[in-house]
């Protein structure tokens, strides 16, 4: 996997992430108690033995920045090829009007690089993958392009994506983006693997014609002129879109089968590392069916909830299907129900929040209740 190089697009639309992704990009968002979204797809890569990344990024960059650092804790800071952050152009006056102008900006990063062939993704999907069995099916397809999906899957709640027709031979026959009624159920997981030239004529092309999105004006626009494949991945797959597609996934990790595969399966997720002491349960503390991360203090009631790195649950608290996020400070005898807690949030005491499996109540970063 030395001759291939990882691409992780940042460019993604979410619907309605509320405060989650008002100061941060979506694969910077925490997610599973230690981790960013970031660090699924991250992961998989390094674990196929790819040493050359290079992350676009649009806006809100500075927590991604400030949690990938140098790419130590993926073996990606090396003297030769490693992480590269790529941000837009800093002495452009405007913006990139898409995922196809900002990859364009970088050319320059894809033409260096020594790899020829390039694996793509978003951060909207949480899953572990086998990368190299990927990159066997490309090649024994001779495929132009194969794009990896996720077979007989669509979701009440995954309504913002994109879905495949795809043949009995794997090729792929059609492409919807959001269709408001599907006619396929196999939902694209915004992965690509392609021959790096192939990438550049494509973005240089759609560059000179004005256009800007690269799944309607490089994937459609070529579906007939190319041999795109399609590879169905049966593994555990979260899709996160919206705010409640990341409460949904970020629930399922308390299933003990889905959490075994998402962390274990097809190689280690690796994380920014933090050291802090263990958990402490004090007497009287009742805790079930839940993900706690290191550097807690749980003096109250916890159920099928996740906490972060460093959450006090104080004496009388009950905190129920919930997601509290690092440094949050519960009061006695607070109740939550279906809530979600941005970082370094704190609740005084006797205060009840209440929100809903699908529309879970969100708390801005810092607040003070």
């Amino acid at each position: 996997m030395h001759q291939v190089m990882g691409i992780i697009n940042l460019v993604e639309p979410v619907d309605n992430m509320q405060y989650l992704t008002e100061h941060r990009s979506l694969g910077a968002v925490p997610f599973g108690g230690r981790y960013r979204i970031i660090d699924f797809t991250l992961s998989s890569m390094v674990n196929a033995g790819i040493v050359n990344v290079g992350i676009f990024m649009q806006d809100h960059f500075r927590a991604l920045m400030d949690h990938l650092g140098t790419g130590k804790e993926w073996d990606l800071d090396r003297l030769r090829d490693g992480l590269f952050i790529l941000p837009p152009d800093g002495y452009s006056r405007s913006q990139p009007r898409g995922d196809i102008e900002l990859m364009h900006r970088h050319l320059d990063y894809l033409e260096r690089s020594r790899q020829d062939t390039v694996i793509m993704s978003g951060t909207s999907m949480i899953c572990n993958i086998d990368l190299y069995q990927a990159l066997a099916y490309h090649r024994e397809k001779q495929a132009d392009m194969t794009i990896i999906y996720k077979p007989g899957r669509l979701a009440d709640y995954e309504a913002r994506c994109t879905l495949l027709d795809v043949a009995d031979d794997q090729r792929i026959t059609g492409i919807e983006v959001n269709p408001a009624l599907p006619r396929s159920r196999n939902m694209s997981m915004n992965m690509y693997i392609m021959d790096k030239r192939l990438l550049m004529e494509m973005l240089d092309q759609s560059v000179s014609r004005g256009e800007s999105d690269w799944v309607k004006d490089c994937l459609i626009r070529n579906l007939s002129r190319l041999k795109i494949y399609g590879y169905p991945f049966t593994g555990y797959l979260g899709s996160i879109t919206s705010l409640k597609s990341y409460y949904r996934t970020t629930m399922e990790l308390l299933q003990p089968e889905i959490s075994r595969e998402l962390f274990f399966s097809a190689g280690l997720v690796y994380t920014k590392v933090k050291n802090e002491a263990p958990t402490k349960y004090v007497d009287g503390a009742d805790v079930r069916n839940s993900l706690i991360a290191n550097g807690c203090v749980i003096e109250g009631t916890v159920e099928n909830s996740v906490l972060f790195r460093g959450v006090k649950v104080n004496k009388g608290a009950v905190i129920k299907n919930s997601v509290l996020m690092q440094k949050s400070i519960i009061g006695s005898n607070c109740h939550f129900e279906h809530v979600i807690l941005d970082k370094d949030v704190v609740v005084s005491t006797g205060k009840h929040l209440i929100g809903d499996p699908d529309y879970p109540l969100v708390i801005r970063k810092g607040t003070i209740l």
